[in-house]
């Protein structure tokens, strides 16, 4: 079979779509739940009181979610990429640096107006006030370790590092996910809320890498 038709195969036409359509609908659906207090919240209380349990582990867990955390982190990984690329003679290497950057600072710009929008109150661990949907956090969890993982993951010539290297990701999301919601800090809907907004988001970066990195002599492949 001609590799052409392989390739089709392997990525039939309405696969990109459904990396932004899927997450989209269902962060709207939670927002829309949100906003009109509807029976998604009631069972998202309720869950809520059998997870929360403040220690000392579930409070270090959601400070990975803190941008002095999480930002740095990413650095790391903008400069690597940034350097192998240029030192590989990469046509246009530094847009994937640029668009990650952007992305970044998108959180912010999505969040806190969403925040303001929802106006959700906080649970009883913290103290009264509203503006806890989505979770800052966890959309920067997801974004900084997400954009970090998907600029290294061509890099890494072997399938078990790459593999490693995703798990490290979805580890470090679950974790400071996890710790907010034991610790109080955010209903669970507050973090699958951001869930969904960091998929979306890390799909429009997976697809703008696919498409300025072509695969050659002087880049690596995208895998």
């Amino acid at each position: 079979m001609p590799i052409s038709a392989n390739r089709d195969r392997a990525a039939p036409p309405g696969s990109p779509a459904l990396l932004f359509a899927l997450p989209a609908v269902l962060f709207a659906l939670i927002t829309w739940q949100v906003v009109a207090d509807g029976p998604l919240v009631l069972l998202d209380e309720r869950l809520s009181r059998v997870l929360v349990d403040p220690d000392r582990c579930s409070e270090l867990l959601a400070d990975l979610g803190n941008v002095q955390v999480a930002v740095p982190v990413l650095a790391v990984a903008l400069g690597y990429a940034a350097v192998r690329h240029r030192r590989a003679g990469a046509d246009r290497w530094w847009l994937p640096v640029a668009a990650a950057v952007l992305l970044m600072a998108l959180v912010p710009a999505l969040v806190v107006p969403l925040k303001e929008l929802t106006a959700r109150p906080g649970t009883p661990a913290v103290p009264p006030g509203t503006g806890y949907y989505p979770s800052g956090h966890t959309a920067t969890a997801a974004v900084a370790y997400g954009s970090a993982t998907l600029l290294l993951l061509p890099w890494l010539r072997t399938t078990p590092a790459r593999r490693a290297l995703v798990a490290l990701c979805l580890a470090l999301v679950l974790g400071a996910s996890y710790g907010l919601v034991r610790r109080g800090y955010h209903w669970p809907l507050d973090v699958v809320g951001s869930w969904c907004l960091g998929t979306v988001l890390l799909s429009a970066l997976w697809l703008f890498v696919r498409t300025v990195t072509t695969p050659g002599r002087s880049q690596p492949p995208v895998p």
